[in-house]
């Protein structure tokens, strides 16, 4: 199925596609127990295959600084975070997180969100910027949730509002799973306008209300999908006003991911991206790309969605 953007009344495009700056935070190891299911090496391998593909360049590549306390309390209690800095979460937090606790896990943490900050203060400036990383969307202010420790977007959002940089945001979320955490921290803000498409009966099995909800069943296809992306990204394009674009592009939609539950191709992937990318892009909207969920086995074809995101959103702002 073949989607034409639409051509909304639109600034002209501010940027002179200067190369596009990538930040990733890999060179943060996290121990994890043996047989644990987060694939902790897709980070590292992705930056290599881009690499490896000529599809980044090594000057593109920035190591993300990790975000500073002060900034994460933008967003999150001083006791979850006093938890975090002391390793005295509790053992259901710990259960609910999917990770034990570690300095290095910490860390690497602080670096995932210093990387989306980097890349939104990027993007302002150069149209487009990414992180390797991030996209933790089921951060909540008070604890983390499925493998998320800190939300990512929510705190850049945050600081680029704190700096005055922009007023107004818009979250695509087109993870298979709904960005429960990212819904609950701006519910109610007018500020900031957050779009889901996601698996209905998939986790988290108690929804957040995002700005714009839209939950698919079981087994849904490219055309299917594809359809439900073009009738309601206009409509929230419109809506939200923003003057930046966080893209939550995970690649957990394809069929061969083992948690995802839907049955997206790599083209329908592909086309998914150029339609989010493109809808920016006639706008004047700089974005963000994070990278969101991805559990393929073997990793591959998780790696393989990656990349094409990457060939997707340089081949519009190129």
């Amino acid at each position: 199925m073949g989607l034409t953007p639409p051509v909304a009344p639109a600034p002209p495009r501010r940027y002179a596609c200067p190369p596009v700056r990538v930040f990733h935070c890999d060179q943060y190891a996290v121990p994890l127990p043996p047989g644990h299911r987060f694939p902790m090496e897709k980070y590292r391998l992705l930056r290599e295959l881009l690499l490896a593909r000529g599809v980044l360049s090594p000057s593109q590549l920035q190591p993300s600084i990790p975000i500073s306390r002060t900034d994460l309390e933008r967003v999150h209690t001083p006791r979850y975070l006093e938890a975090l800095w002391t390793g005295t979460l509790s053992e259901a937090e710990l259960r609910r997180l999917g990770f034990p606790w570690s300095e290095d896990l910490l860390v690497r943490s602080c670096a995932s969100v210093g990387g989306t900050v980097g890349a939104a203060r990027a993007a302002l400036e150069d149209g487009l910027s990414g992180n390797l990383a991030g996209g933790t969307h089921h951060a909540f202010p008070d604890h983390g949730e499925g493998y998320c420790v800190f939300n990512d977007i929510a705190v850049a959002i945050r600081v680029l509002q704190a700096e005055r940089r922009i007023q107004r945001a818009v979250v695509v979320d087109l993870d298979v799973h709904q960005g429960n955490g990212t819904a609950a921290v701006f519910e109610g803000d007018d500020s900031v306008f957050t779009f889901s498409i996601h698996g209905e009966h998939n986790f988290p099995f108690r929804k957040q209300r995002s700005s714009r909800d839209v939950g698919l069943p079981d087994g849904v296809d490219d055309r299917a999908y594809l359809e439900v992306l073009a009738t309601h990204l206009p409509e929230v394009l419109e809506a939200a006003g923003a003057d930046i674009l966080f893209y939550q592009a995970g690649v957990d939609p394809l069929a061969e991911d083992s948690l995802g539950r839907l049955s997206l191709s790599h083209a329908g992937i592909r086309e998914r991206d150029l339609f989010v990318l493109q809808a920016a892009w006639h706008r004047g909207l700089p974005i963000v790309l994070t990278l969101g969920g991805g559990y393929a086995k073997p990793i591959t074809a998780t790696l393989e969605a990656h990349v094409g995101t990457y060939e997707a959103a340089l081949s519009v702002f190129r």
